[in-house]
């Protein structure tokens, strides 16, 4: 059994990333899962914070969920035509201490993706995500892109995936994902 686990990188109750994450959830094709995990209650990055406290709760839980997955989806937003702020934290607590890295990112692989009300999709946030995941030392899957433009078209009022299209391109994207980490 191939298990992802899937970051959506917004704190927004209606986040569209967030829906496209339990989208890919439900796109898993057999023999694979998906588990939807939450950046929320990460606090920002302090030095002295990590000095005096250590690695907060909800990091040390989201590095064992990732460390025990097969591969990883990063479901990003794009904020000002990049990586938004709250998910960049997320990893960069998840790279803290620095010995960790390579339990949680080193040769894992990942994938990027994200839906935005823009036309444009995520496509701007997922290249300026690239130098960070090379630094990370990560498997970045490029066999598939999937950037969700005009994500308030894409999903309905409940947050579930109504374009057909997408739905499709979507169900490719994991299933070429999985492919990846199957060789």
């Amino acid at each position: 059994m191939t298990q992802l686990v899937a970051i959506p990188g917004s704190l927004r109750r209606g986040s569209w990333n967030a829906a496209l994450a339990r989208a890919a959830a439900e796109a898993a094709p057999a023999g694979s899962s998906v588990e939807v995990l939450s950046i929320r209650g990460v606090p920002l990055y302090d030095a002295d914070e990590e000095a005096e406290r250590g690695i907060p709760d909800a990091v040390a839980r989201l590095k064992d969920h990732i460390a025990a997955a097969d591969g990883v989806l990063l479901v990003t937003p794009e904020y000002n035509n990049s990586v938004p702020g709250v998910l960049k934290n997320a990893v960069d607590w998840l790279s803290r201490p620095p010995a960790d890295v390579a339990r949680v990112f080193a040769d894992r692989p990942f994938a990027l993706l994200g839906a935005s009300p823009g036309r444009g999709g995520t496509i701007l946030a997922q290249a300026a995500w690239l130098p960070v995941m090379r630094t990370l030392g990560v498997r970045l899957w490029t066999g598939g892109r999937l950037h969700v433009s005009a994500a308030g078209q894409a999903f309905d009022a409940q947050g579930h995936l109504a374009d057909a299209g997408v739905r499709r391109q979507l169900q490719a994207f994991v299933e070429g994902f999985v492919r990846f980490i199957g060789r």
